[in-house]
């Protein structure tokens, strides 16, 4: 008889059972290092086919994660019995009904994936158009005339349904018996509502006034990940702040037109010279530097080489703080704008 076969056996290190959970998060992190990696070289392709595939890739992982995170969540609260489960808050369960509609849940869905009780789902039903301030639904603005019905409809769609543009939203209300314009709903979406605690507007007065274009400048450096989070279970637990893992994005956007002057992508962590050389490129496109140049405290801007460059062209560099008059919320606002809206669909090569 032949001797049967034995299966190469892999070697473990010695005591390895202590270690098993630390290495499941080491596994974990070296997939996520190989795909980001993978996924960067995509992102850089000349190809479109290739792009899409990589960012449809991105968006399935997405989806699965964040099924992962409410299954978590769940797991936790349904471990409490429903009458010992804190309750939501009016306005809480005027939403949960929203998105009840907006997904077509039947009461027995709604109240499984809420964790509730279908009597309770009834309750609410039943209750939906109580009136005063101690009823049971509310909506999370009080909507006491037609115009602010209007506006919380428009913005709700939106919320709920975010494929839906300013042209459907206004088709779907008008078969609703609401006629609105596709630039009313526009202008509805567009609003900004940020009050302060007590309930009024907060003022935006700016210690420096721009009196004309090119009078005020701001600048700014941020982090543009390729793939979300930074985060490994290997020290410094932390993946590196370069390419393939994320690009350094340079804006300068001026005060008064809001117009913006230049931008610019590092591959790694730029250095102040690398700055100035960007702004002096700036600056010779638009023909004059700014009076002032306000941007935060970074190690590139909060050194003698940067005041030594700001002193040779004539600027007055002003350092703001977040949340402070002065302060570089304009730019701050403007990159948030650029993340969300722009950088995932422009594509930064690798040289």
């Amino acid at each position: 008889m032949h001797a049967k076969r034995r299966r190469p056996r892999i070697s473990l290190p010695k005591s390895w059972p202590r270690h098993v959970k630390s290495a499941v998060l080491h596994v974990i992190s070296l997939a996520h290092y190989a795909i980001v990696r993978a996924r960067g070289r995509a992102e850089s392709s000349a190809g479109s086919q290739e792009r899409f595939s990589a960012e449809n890739e991105r968006l399935s992982e997405e989806c699965a994660l964040l099924r992962e995170e409410m299954r978590i969540k769940d797991l936790r609260m349904a471990q409490i019995p429903p009458q010992k489960r804190p309750r939501y808050r009016p306005q809480e369960r005027m939403a949960i009904l929203e998105l009840r509609a907006a997904r077509g849940w039947s009461i027995k869905q709604t109240a499984d994936i809420i964790l509730i009780t279908q009597a309770t789902v009834s309750s609410w039903m039943r209750r939906i158009d109580e009136k005063g301030p101690d009823s049971l639904l509310q909506l999370s603005e009080p909507v006491n005339k037609f115009p602010d019905f209007v506006r919380y409809l428009v913005q709700r769609l939106k919320t709920l349904c975010p494929g839906m543009g300013k042209v459907r939203i206004a088709e779907t209300l008008c078969r609703a018996g609401l006629h609105l314009g596709p630039t009313t709903v526009g202008r509805i979406l567009k609003e900004d509502h940020r009050l302060s605690p007590d309930g009024e507007a907060q003022p935006s007065s700016q210690v420096v006034a721009a009196k004309r274009p090119g009078h005020i400048w701001h600048v700014d450096l941020t982090i543009v990940p390729t793939s979300a989070g930074f985060w490994a279970s290997w020290l410094p637990f932390s993946l590196p702040q370069q390419w393939p893992f994320c690009w350094w994005v340079g804006v300068v956007l001026d005060h008064y037109s809001r117009r913006v002057m230049g931008i610019t992508a590092f591959m790694a962590p730029p250095t102040s010279e690398a700055v100035q050389s960007f702004l002096d490129h700036t600056i010779e496109k638009a023909g004059a530097p700014p009076k002032y140049l306000i941007c935060d405290k970074a190690s590139q801007f909060w050194c003698p080489e940067f005041m030594g460059w700001c002193d040779r062209k004539g600027i007055t560099p002003r350092f703001g703080a977040v949340g402070k008059k002065g302060s570089i919320a304009v730019i701050e606002r403007f990159i948030r704008s650029l993340k969300s809206e722009c950088l995932r669909f422009i594509l930064v090569p690798p040289s």
